[in-house]
């Protein structure tokens, strides 16, 4: 068993002008780093590492100005053990960007653990969560069942950044927990045997 941390990638879903997810974001990665040692972060942010917007025709390589968005995230996501998406709930599903990037990348979900932060209204992102399961079991990830949803997010934060309810950071230690677990399991499963997808 490796005892190299693993790399956790925070993927910021929303890039909506105005968007919580920054807020959100930041929280996870404070209860990562005081949660466990486990983990290397890498945040990435869909707006500060913007990607293609039309997927090239299938089979068909991307353009030049395509690949050169791409090489700011593709490499991460490949190195990642494990990812936290951080999504909103758009029209009972996820942002379109979130979409976008998870359809401009394939092997690097291949045999990888995957949790989500979710924040909305009344259903707090849920739907989203829903959706993106489906989505992400298509790409031979492995998503977890534990999730940290904020309902109503806009007041579920003080000033610092901070879950005002507890439970919040209780369900962020079960996801984590379960994180850290599937991503062990299946990076020395992976060192052992190469998946084949």
């Amino acid at each position: 068993m490796s005892t190299t941390p693993l790399r956790l990638v925070i993927l910021v879903g929303s890039t909506r002008d105005g968007r919580f997810a920054p807020i959100v974001a930041e929280w996870v990665r404070t209860r990562v780093a005081a949660h466990t040692d486990e983990f290397s972060v890498d945040v990435v942010d869909l707006v500060e590492t913007p990607l293609p917007t039309e997927l090239p025709a299938f089979g068909q390589p991307p353009a030049p100005g395509a690949i050169e968005l791409l090489t700011a995230v593709s490499p991460r996501l490949a190195a990642a053990d494990a990812f936290v998406v951080v999504t909103p709930e758009y029209n009972h599903s996820f942002p379109a960007a979130l979409k976008n990037a998870i359809d401009w990348h394939n092997s690097e979900w291949h045999a990888k653990p995957v949790g989500f932060v979710s924040y909305g209204g009344v259903a707090g992102g849920l739907r989203a969560v829903e959706q993106l399961r489906v989505v992400l079991a298509e790409l031979h990830a492995v998503t977890v069942r534990d999730t940290v949803s904020f309902h109503g997010c806009w007041d579920k934060f003080d000033g610092d950044g901070n879950a005002v309810d507890p439970a919040a950071d209780k369900a962020a230690e079960a996801m984590l927990d379960r994180l850290a677990w599937w991503a062990h399991a299946l990076r020395d499963a992976k060192a052992v045997r190469p998946y084949a997808a």
